[in-house]
């Protein structure tokens, strides 16, 4: 039984000999053989319970679906899996609600890892767990859907969808208590936003989830934003924005811990392949 991460390090060696034995998938029998040790199993069946055995199964299956997330080192992808799981919320990425993205570290030799990513759908979700609010909502703004944006009194004029042309991004939510809040980002507010914090080489260029599901991250970007600064935030919440997009791996312990925690140090993303 794995005890600390010389062991599971150990048993990542012994997988990949048995890998290139079998002609199977090095990651894919990485991850099987972690995820069949007893430490992995009773993580996850202390914080899921009942429904561990399936989400173990999701993470199998989405790395076997993933050729990227094959290359990256399979103790990543588990506690990043873990994340999620200690937040109740699926890594089927069909579902939007949280993603383990594979990603290389171009100052630590290109080495590569699973980075736990929090979708839009994931942060209201846990914002309606809160039970505090009563409306939430973000959502693309097409090209003539809004006119003459305020954003001292927060107020717009609304008009009618000329193009499907993108223009912006509006999130908005209103408490049980009456209190509300809408932020409005345009495009260029989004760019701008997105190349300050690139962790790639080239800011500018459009890489990984930015790359793949453009909106989805800028409607991120915009709900994060709105609850972070003017949301009631439950610990949970509170957690889950402390570890998005954060690398992640497993200490001595086991236990589920940033590899980079300067959000300078962010390296460059690896595009998802389809």
């Amino acid at each position: 039984m794995p005890t600390n991460s010389t062991d599971l390090q150990q048993q990542i060696n012994a997988a990949s000999k048995a890998a290139t034995q079998k002609n199977v998938p090095t990651g894919v029998m990485q991850l099987k053989h972690l995820m069949g040790s007893d430490v992995i199993k009773q993580k996850f069946n202390d914080v899921l319970k009942d429904s561990a055995p399936q989400f173990m199964s999701s993470i199998i299956n989405l790395v076997n679906s993933n050729q990227s997330l094959q290359d990256v080192d399979q103790t990543s992808v588990i506690s990043s899996a873990l994340v999620a799981a200690t937040l109740n919320l699926p890594i089927d990425q069909n579902l939007g609600y949280a993603w383990v993205v594979p990603f290389k570290d171009w100052k630590r030799d290109n080495q590569k890892f699973g980075q736990f990513q929090l979708g839009y759908k994931g942060y209201i979700q846990l914002a309606l767990r809160t039970g505090q609010y009563k409306h939430i909502n973000a959502e693309p703004v097409y090209e003539g859907e809004i006119k003459n944006w305020d954003r001292f009194t927060e107020t717009f004029d609304r008009g009618e969808k000329t193009s499907d042309k993108v223009v912006g991004y509006l999130g908005y939510f209103e408490l049980v208590n009456g209190f509300s809040k809408t932020v409005y980002w345009s495009k260029e507010d989004i760019e701008a936003h997105r190349i300050k914090f690139s962790k790639a080489r080239d800011k500018a260029a459009l890489t990984g989830v930015w790359k793949d599901n453009y909106d989805a991250m800028a409607t991120k970007t915009v709900i994060r934003n709105l609850l972070s600064k003017w949301g009631i935030l439950s610990v949970e919440m509170q957690k889950a924005a402390v570890s998005d997009e954060q690398p992640m791996t497993l200490n001595g312990d086991n236990e589920p811990e940033a590899a980079i925690r300067d959000v300078t140090e962010f390296p460059e993303v690896i595009e998802t392949k389809e």
